[in-house]
């Protein structure tokens, strides 16, 4: 690669998702700040880049037919798996068995957990009223959700219960740490769930882990 790629970002779980894999992969790449507080997403110049107006977004300038721009977790994660994991130490090869639970449990995350557990949020720590149906509503499922992910552990006694998918991190894992990380703000204790708070403690002692998650400073 010689071009650093743009990522543009904003300190979330969403926004952590991409840098810590970025620093994961050990890819050069420049850092654009979108300040949400103060709404930049939706601003002309962002919203070219990405029509929903939602971090995180990169830019590839050595893509093969020219810079590509991509946006929504899920794509930038297994593009940056397909293109620069060549030798699949974060992921499995093209139609293996491996590499579709990857993109099962990278779905999984993407279009359950994270809005899920964004709602939780939103509703306990960014609402204007306090809305108990609300509240309750996606704090109950957000729990159910790590549940799931703790029996999605227990189901892999051969390699210790480490990983979503086979013997190594994925995407997949990656996709959901970030937002693991952010329980924490809703008062749920992640060791409610044994395997899931093991599995937390050892990628957080990752040193590209803790450095993507302080992007941007």
């Amino acid at each position: 690669m010689s071009l650093p790629i743009k990522l543009y970002t904003f300190g979330t779980p969403n926004g952590h998702k991409a840098s810590i894999f970025l620093e994961v992969l050990g890819l050069k790449y420049d850092t654009i700040k979108v300040d949400l507080r103060k709404n930049e997403s939706k601003s002309d110049w962002f919203v070219k880049l990405n029509p929903n107006g939602r971090i995180p977004t990169i830019e590839d300038p050595n893509f093969k037919d020219g810079p590509l721009i991509l946006s929504q977790t899920g794509a930038i994660l297994q593009y940056l798996s397909d293109t620069y994991d060549k030798e699949h130490k974060y992921s499995y090869p093209f139609g293996t068995k491996n590499y579709y639970k990857t993109l099962e449990y990278l779905i999984f995350q993407v279009s359950e957990n994270g809005p899920i557990q964004g709602q939780a949020e939103h509703f306990i720590n960014f609402a204007k009223e306090k809305v108990p149906y609300g509240i309750n509503r996606y704090t109950n499922d957000t729990k159910r959700i790590y549940g799931v992910y703790e029996d999605i552990l227990s189901r892999n006694k051969e390699n210790d219960s480490k990983y979503l998918v086979g013997d190594r991190l994925t995407i997949a894992d990656f996709a959901l740490f970030s937002w693991a990380d952010s329980l924490k703000h809703l008062n749920i204790d992640i060791y409610e769930w044994p395997l899931i708070g093991k599995w937390y403690d050892a990628i957080k002692e990752i040193p590209a882990v803790q450095k993507g998650l302080k992007v941007p400073n």
